[in-house]
């Protein structure tokens, strides 16, 4: 079991830290026990205090739930986390963590109800789901230095107009670090209503560091949604000898990507109102470099675990 010391995910050792495969997972947590018994490390490092009037003074129940000495309230590891409520065993929850984060292309909620045995898809798809939820860290790092920005649809194959203004896909800004000599970093990705000058301003506040330098293409909303906050990198395809990939080459490589994982991993069966769910967890496991359970389990962002708002779908699990 690891040492309780919040320590960066780069700083991790495999057999120490973190269980290196699959198998050293089940042997770390053989049982529910196990896995209650980690996550309230997690939670309290420091030992218990209560959620509410910040007590430390308790008494443990013998269902396991702490009962605070001061407001009387009863309170359980897992009360206002992803795993609130849930009669899934911790077991499962921990398996389909590593199996979302540890393969390269992530797993479906098909794939997932398989492997697990589930006894319904909605179980996998909903637990699938509450992981995404916690996989954006609140006032998590934004980007810098050179950030190239685009829009893309995604939607799959359809007549009529293609690039902007097409109909009937779903619009997404993509955001995305370069790196140098070469090579991309960190990405971000929004579903977005609109192209409008207001709406991009938006994206790059919420995104981008102040004072990064913003590498676009010639569309005519990015001045005013940059402004003065940011020093600007214009590349005017049109009247280059060179393809858009090549101008733009960091958002090509990323659209590309996600189309292909959407489509891949998820057979394209991912509807627009969930698709911002999907890309929030592409840009965690395609910046996590193959260490994505690490980070999210492990390293010093495990936190986000219980820094979660109630996923609206509180069924099967």
């Amino acid at each position: 079991m690891p040492t309780p010391i919040q320590t960066p995910a780069s700083s991790l050792q495999a057999g120490r830290d973190y269980p290196p495969s699959y198998a050293d997972l089940l042997a770390w947590f053989p049982d529910d026990a196990a896995c209650l018994d980690y996550l309230e490390w997690l939670r309290w490092p420091n030992g218990f205090f209560c959620p509410q009037c910040e007590t430390p003074s308790h008494w443990r129940m013998g269902d396991g739930r702490f009962w605070c000495a001061h407001c009387q309230r009863r309170v359980s590891v897992t009360a206002g986390t992803i795993f609130h409520r849930t009669r899934t065993p911790l077991m499962v929850w921990f398996a389909a963590a590593w199996y979302m984060t540890s393969a390269k292309n992530g797993v479906s909620a098909k794939t997932l109800h398989k492997l697990l045995n589930f006894g319904s898809y909605q179980t996998a798809w909903t637990m699938l789901h509450r992981f995404r939820s916690a996989m954006v860290r609140p006032g998590r790092d934004l980007l810098t230095g050179e950030v190239e920005v685009n829009e893309i649809f995604i939607g799959g194959l359809k007549s009529g107009k293609r690039g902007r203004g097409a109909e009937g896909k779903t619009l997404v800004a993509v955001a995305v670090e370069l790196l140098s000599p070469k090579g991309f970093g960190r990405c971000r990705l929004r579903v977005i209503p609109d192209t409008q000058a207001s709406t991009l301003r938006l994206f790059l506040l919420d995104y981008v560091k102040p004072g990064a330098v913003i590498v676009t293409d010639g569309f005519s909303s990015y001045p005013d949604a940059i402004k003065s906050d940011y020093q600007h990198k214009l590349y005017v395809v049109t009247r280059s000898n060179d393809p858009a990939h090549v101008c733009l080459p960091g958002v090509h490589r990323i659209a590309s990507l996600i189309k292909r994982w959407l489509l891949g991993t998820h057979q394209g069966a991912v509807e627009a109102d969930h698709l911002q769910a999907y890309l929030d967890e592409f840009a965690f496991v395609s910046t996590g470099a193959n260490r994505s359970f690490v980070v999210f389990f492990f390293g010093d962002s495990s936190n986000r675990l219980f820094k979660w708002s109630h996923y609206p779908i509180r069924l099967w699990l």
